[in-house]
């Protein structure tokens, strides 16, 4: 008589070469070899995994922000699935995938109505565990995406916002070309690190540019005049020798 098919399947994983950019994903179960399972099958399909065993050590880290999405676990000794989604779901609105023994009708609901995005009874296969999550990440992004664009991108008195397409300084509106906002907005983004002429062109035009393309500089000049900035002395855009630009916070005066 053939043997019954483990409840979980975990086929061997793609070719490392094919591997995508890694996605952070907090798993929180109390299995900890389910959580290796899912750890060594996600990561070569793009998932950095982060495991968690205890619910307020799941809410914790899932309350820090940095996670695509959550694979959480129901039935969990001292502070339940229902409990962490409860809580996480005050202060966050990341893509929460539930997982559960029992599969029952009454527990998907309840999870459900918490906020959980999607559902998983422990019979899971691999392949479903992956779609699962594709799917809430891929739901999630143009909202998430949105919410970001409302928010105001800041340095010192600069301010930008991409949704409204307005920037200001000292809260004067700043007249800017759709070219040099674009520039000033990705500065903003990348504030504190370089950035590339290369990376900064490639982001802001649609044409394609050579190794001995200036034409950056001269956006980038009518962005810092704009500002009242001084290449020699700037308050928020640094020239990067070689490399590129920073936008740094202004010094306290």
């Amino acid at each position: 008589m053939a043997r019954p098919a483990p409840a979980v399947a975990f086929p061997l994983p793609m070719n490392p070469r094919e591997q995508p950019p890694l996605r952070p994903l907090l798993v929180v179960d109390d299995d900890r070899k389910l959580c290796g399972l899912i750890r060594d099958y996600l990561l070569p399909h793009g998932w950095q995994v982060e495991m968690r065993h205890t619910g307020p050590e799941g809410l914790e880290a899932a309350r820090r922000g940095k996670h695509d999405a959550v694979l959480l676990d129901v039935m969990m000794p001292g502070m339940d699935g229902f409990e962490v989604l409860r809580e996480l779901r005050k202060s966050s609105s990341v893509p929460v995938l539930m997982l559960t023994a029992m599969g029952e009708e009454a527990d998907r609901i309840v999870g459900l109505e918490l906020g959980a995005d999607d559902y998983l009874p422990k019979t899971f296969s691999s392949r479903e565990l992956l779609a699962r999550l594709r799917a809430v990440t891929r739901r999630s992004a143009p909202a998430a995406a949105a919410e970001s664009a409302m928010k105001d991108l800041v340095c010192g008195e600069l301010s930008l916002n991409e949704a409204t397409h307005v920037a200001t300084l000292g809260g004067e509106a700043l007249d800017l070309t759709a070219l040099e906002f674009a520039i000033l907005a990705s500065l903003l983004k990348a504030k504190g690190r370089v950035k590339t002429r290369e990376a900064l062109l490639e982001e802001v035009s649609d044409r394609r540019f050579d190794v001995f393309d200036r034409s950056i500089d001269v956006h980038v000049s009518q962005v810092r005049r704009k500002l009242g900035d001084d290449a020699k002395q700037p308050r928020f855009i640094r020239t990067i020798r070689g490399v590129g630009y920073k936008l740094e916070e202004p010094a306290a005066s």
